[in-house]
């Protein structure tokens, strides 16, 4: 018997309930897939809290790393014992369970030179950050981001990829033994927003120009101090709303700010071509597999102890990734 993490009303952490399940055999396009490693994510609490509305009951979870046990008919890109990971959004919910039946076209053969727990930490963070650092700016050596939780699991691999890419990065955080974290990992400052002034630090380590690009993954709380720290005509990226949604607001103040520019990507818009995806996802399995880029896993859990894994995931004692471990 399978076991299975669902919930049946939106809420707090609370809601969500560790269950038996029954799992088939794989229709056409699908495949039954054994988990080894499931990915825990700030976005899966956006579908837990009713941010992301999704009928009821559902299964939890968007990402994992496993070997596929069965393919149904037409499955041409995966066969029975591949290692595999995935990650999505409504096409691959309910990842948090030990077996499954899913899509065949989300899958993503796994390098043998990549274990699955890694693949698990990494494959929805990773990919966030192949799309960020190369498909929304031109980036050029002595460009300086901003990125905010900078100590998270997307923040440690934006921090190395950008250092390759001879990009500053000022990265913000809560405690200083995050911001050491950081640090190790390519933030060349880092800004503790408990108590200083962000935007007025960006502006002093950059002598008052500001960045070219911010990744905001709070949202309400860093959205106006994220737009007073750009140079003019930089790029602001939504990344996340950890901090709540963002309130409406009168697009005349990006011009009166220097013309900035605004967007709120979502990864599934850049995965959604198979051919950009493999490219996506060959370029940072090749910086994992070199060593180029470490992922962090700092937090291990079981499947039943899912509500405790969101609830230090919101209380913002997490630090790099955080994976299940079936």
């Amino acid at each position: 018997m399978a076991k299975v993490v669902r919930f049946y009303e939106t809420g707090g952490p609370e809601v969500l309930r560790y269950e038996d399940a029954e799992v088939g055999e794989p229709g056409p396009g699908h495949v039954r897939l054994r988990q080894v490693a499931v990915g825990l994510n700030y976005a899966d609490t956006y579908f837990r809290n009713g941010t992301y509305p999704i009928p009821m009951p559902n299964g939890m979870g968007v990402e994992a790393a496993g070997v596929v046990q069965a393919v149904g008919e037409g499955v041409t890109n995966v066969a029975v014992g591949d290692r595999v990971t995935y990650t999505g959004f409504l096409n691959t919910l309910g990842a948090y369970c030990t077996d499954r039946l899913i899509g065949a076209a989300a899958l993503i053969k796994l390098p043998e030179t990549i274990a699955f727990e890694t693949a698990a930490a990494m494959t929805m963070r990773g990919l966030t950050s192949a799309y960020l650092m190369r498909r929304l700016y031109d980036f050029k050596p002595g460009d300086t981001i901003l990125l905010h939780a900078a100590a998270g699991g997307v923040g440690l691999i934006v921090s190395q990829w950008a250092r390759l890419l001879g990009i500053n990065v000022i990265g913000t955080v809560s405690t200083e033994a995050k911001a050491e974290v950081a640090k190790a990992h390519g933030c060349t400052h880092t800004i503790n927003y408990s108590h200083e002034d962000v935007a007025k630090r960006v502006r002093e380590l950059t002598d008052g120009l500001g960045v070219n690009v911010v990744f905001d993954s709070v949202g309400k709380n860093t959205f106006m101090a994220s737009l007073d720290a750009l140079k003019r005509r930089g790029l602001m990226v939504c990344v996340g709303t950890a901090s709540g949604t963002i309130p409406p607001f009168d697009p005349q103040i990006l011009a009166m700010k220097g013309s900035l520019h605004l967007t709120r990507p979502a990864l599934a818009d850049y995965i959604a071509d198979p051919a950009e995806k493999a490219d996506l996802a060959g370029e940072l399995f090749d910086h994992v597999s070199s060593g180029r880029i470490k992922i962090e896993i700092n937090q291990h859990y079981a499947l039943h102890d899912a509500v405790q894994a969101h609830r230090d995931l919101e209380a913002r004692k997490t630090t790099g990734s955080s994976i299940f471990v079936i």
